[in-house]
């Protein structure tokens, strides 16, 4: 594992960080490490798998999760809402097109493999009849970081961390 998970002091799921800035962490002596992974740096010291903050950060939680690329993919799981493969290249599609006044909104904006997204082009859904498979909806908060802790493969890890 290359990657290291950083909760805040009150367990709660900060970040995904590389191994190097968990290390800095550690020499700076800012986290306490809750489990090692396997990987050993210079066949000496192992490399964290999962810390904790010693201070709690305070995150200031937004009403609503920021409209990107990236989570949009995370809300349909890296899968193509049309044609459901998980391989390839994706891209965001726009189920009202732009050209005909749709918005980049989690409402509008689906992920598409390039097959799918060629074969709909500038065309409605109706048009092409190709449908999404997903609901078209903002996630919450909540949802999302549970989302993107599934994306990363995460959460069999924090199960065993937690499992009391």
């Amino acid at each position: 594992m290359n990657q290291t998970i950083l909760l805040n002091s009150d367990y709660t799921f900060l970040n995904v960080i590389s191994w190097k800035r968990a290390m800095k962490l550690v020499i700076k002596g800012r986290v306490e490490i809750i489990k090692y992974g396997d990987r050993l740096i210079n066949g000496v010291m192992k490399v964290p798998a999962v810390m904790r903050l010693i201070k709690l950060i305070r995150i200031i939680y937004k009403n609503r999760v920021p409209f990107s690329k990236k989570n949009v993919m995370i809300r349909d799981r890296f899968k193509c809402v049309y044609c459901g493969t998980t391989n390839g290249r994706f891209t965001i599609d726009h189920v009202k097109p732009k050209s005909k006044g749709g918005k980049s909104t989690f409402e509008n904006c689906v992920t598409s493999c390039k097959s799918c997204n060629n074969l709909k082009g500038y065309r409605s859904c109706e048009e092409v009849k190709m449908w999404p498979k997903t609901q078209l909806v903002a996630p919450t908060i909540s949802e999302f970081l549970r989302m993107r802790m599934e994306s990363l493969g995460l959460q069999d890890l924090m199960k065993e961390i937690f499992a009391v």
